[in-house]
């Protein structure tokens, strides 16, 4: 299964290094010497990477020179990733290994994940509650269980996060 890792953004210097957007928790482990990524139609090897100034500096085997790196600015880089893999972190989990997974609050089933946005500041869960998209901000405040061998998610029974109609702003609460 493929994941993305990263976007290549600019080019760095005039030898094909690359900046990359890292988009992966794991940028060490899948922006190693000798290990390939997806970019596109084609595969690439990593030759090396650095940080350099907040940003992953990335050299591939395929890349010699500045004029092929400006070529790749903004492809999207993916992984190669075994669905059962899990990260080294066990507070970390694939977007995959979250879809599909059984929303719960208290001792009910809720809804199901249907997929993680990434947003600037934080990832939120959307969910599926009775065919309607609810986004769950994914903190441990508000999502506290995650079981991914279990098949399922806990959050939290807050008012107006899982029915909108129940917050204290809802439309039915305003005067007009």
């Amino acid at each position: 299964m493929l994941v993305v890792i990263g976007r290549i953004g600019r080019a760095h210097g005039i030898r094909g290094e690359l900046n990359v957007d890292i988009r992966t928790d794991e940028p060490d482990r899948r922006f190693a010497p000798g290990s390939s990524v997806v970019a596109g139609a084609r595969t690439l090897t990593v030759t090396k990477a650095r940080h350099h100034g907040g940003r992953l500096v990335v050299a591939f085997d395929e890349v010699p020179d500045r004029n092929a790196a400006e070529a790749l600015h903004g492809v999207v880089l993916e992984a190669e990733v075994d669905p059962a893999d899990l990260p080294e972190d066990p507070d970390e989990f694939y977007d995959h290994q979250l879809v599909g997974l059984e929303v719960r609050s208290g001792d009910a089933v809720v809804g199901t994940v249907t997929g993680l946005v990434h947003l600037p500041f934080q990832d939120t869960l959307a969910v599926d509650i009775d065919g309607r998209e609810v986004l769950i901000p994914f903190v441990t405040e508000l999502v506290p269980v995650v079981d991914v061998r279990g098949g399922f998610v806990t959050v939290e029974d807050v008012d107006g996060l899982l029915d909108p109609s129940k917050a204290e702003n809802a439309a039915s609460d305003l005067e007009v």
